[in-house]
């Protein structure tokens, strides 16, 4: 004869402490809510902040510097190799740049159609940490003409401020390649007048750029120094918003651009809420499982006799113990599934807000939600499974 639990189910004493098993029900759901939400919302959270700085091929370009307090002004504030090389190795960084800067003097011309002489400073990167590289932005020695790359937002501020200023024509992106600069660099060294041309703009770089060979050279020929310690370094990053990483920043006593890394401040606090959060939910799963462990307990204890008698009968300790855990089966996975259309509703909310960017959310769960939520089930199946094996062993 096939053996069934409904032939014993009558000799279980299931329907005393009603309250801590309704008790346990309601805890389990609201702990298995809590943590499929936390894992939800820490998804949307990384989805919805990531790449709010300005990226190009994917990557992030962040310029650091020092920190410049009371306490280091005037002293040698620049960076050593050792220190963009440790920056190199930093998890997060791709990889990272000195921007050189000049140690002689610079003084540009406009010439007659740009009636202006100012004091000029230059500076140099690897080119692969440019964003916009013509062909023609080499250099070699003994050639006159210096081509130029120019921020962006230097162009906005001459056409802004300056050329109103001094009664000076505007200039489009365009024209700015015909103009030619005059460029005179001069210092210990002697002096040698160039002809710039800017033959590019750059939305990453705020500096003037010119080839790193030609600034290489001209310190050397100029100011008589062969190396030039760089005050600031570019780093390469996939998310500059990392939490880890401005950290990591942050102890260096190093400063970033924070319009760059706003986001990460608040995507940190954010996943902080969310992460204490899911810890709760966990806190309260396994409130949840002992309180129904007491009830199930007290259960077996109340059925001693009858259990012994079904032991004495031939029933195995192990099909009891199966049995009794699959009965509870039927409410694991409706209180599991509840607490997933719960989080599928407070996700759909979420996303259909006006703060939440719906093209960049998809409406359903993700994979990772639903596998949690298979595994709080199985987990609480077995664990069920072992504790009613263990206290039948013991009356047998």
């Amino acid at each position: 004869m096939k053996l069934s639990y409904k032939n014993i189910e009558s000799l279980l004493n299931t329907d005393k402490s009603r309250v801590s098993r309704w008790l346990s029900y309601t805890g389990l759901f609201i702990g298995v809510l809590l943590f499929l939400t936390s894992i939800q919302m820490f998804i949307n959270i990384n989805q919805l902040l990531k790449g709010r700085s300005p990226r190009k091929d994917g990557y992030d370009y962040i310029s650091i510097t020092r920190n410049i307090t009371n306490e280091n002004m005037g002293q040698d504030n620049s960076f050593s190799e050792s220190e963009v090389s440790e920056l190199k190795k930093q998890e997060g960084i791709d990889d990272a740049a000195p921007l050189i800067g000049n140690k002689f003097l610079v003084k540009a011309t406009g010439g007659s159609s740009l009636p202006f002489t100012t004091d000029l400073f230059l500076e140099a990167i690897n080119q692969n940490f440019i964003d916009t590289v013509p062909p023609t932005f080499t250099w070699k020695e003994g050639q006159n003409e210096l081509p130029i790359i120019v921020s962006s937002d230097y162009l906005e501020l001459y056409n802004a401020v300056f050329a109103p200023s001094r009664d000076l024509p505007q200039i489009s992106e365009k024209t700015m390649g015909s103009v030619v600069i005059n460029i005179e660099c001069y210092g210990p060294g002697g002096n040698t007048s160039f002809r710039g041309n800017v033959v590019a703009l750059s939305d990453r770089i705020s500096t003037v750029l010119v080839p790193e060979n030609f600034l290489t050279w001209a310190n050397k020929q100029f100011a008589n120094s062969i190396s030039a310690k760089p005050t600031r370094i570019y780093i390469k990053t996939r998310d500059a918003n990392d939490p880890q990483l401005l950290t990591y920043i942050k102890e260096k006593g190093y400063r970033i651009n924070s319009d760059k890394t706003k986001f990460g401040r608040v995507k940190s606090v954010l996943q902080s809420i969310v992460s204490a959060l899911g810890i709760f939910g966990i806190l309260v799963i396994v409130l949840a499982l002992l309180l129904f462990s007491f009830y199930l307990k007290l259960m077996i204890a109340r059925s001693r006799e009858n259990l012994q008698l079904l032991l004495l009968l031939g029933y195995s300790p192990k099909w009891l113990s199966k049995s009794v855990a699959k009965k509870w089966l039927p409410v694991y996975l409706l209180i599991i599934l509840a607490a997933l259309l719960a989080t599928f509703f407070m996700h759909f909310s979420f996303v259909k807000m006006s703060i939440a960017d719906s093209s960049s959310l998809p409406l359903f769960l993700h994979w990772s939600v639903m596998s949690a939520a298979l595994l709080l089930g199985v987990m609480s199946m077995y664990s069920n499974y072992k504790l009613v094996k263990k206290e039948l062993y013991k009356i047998a």
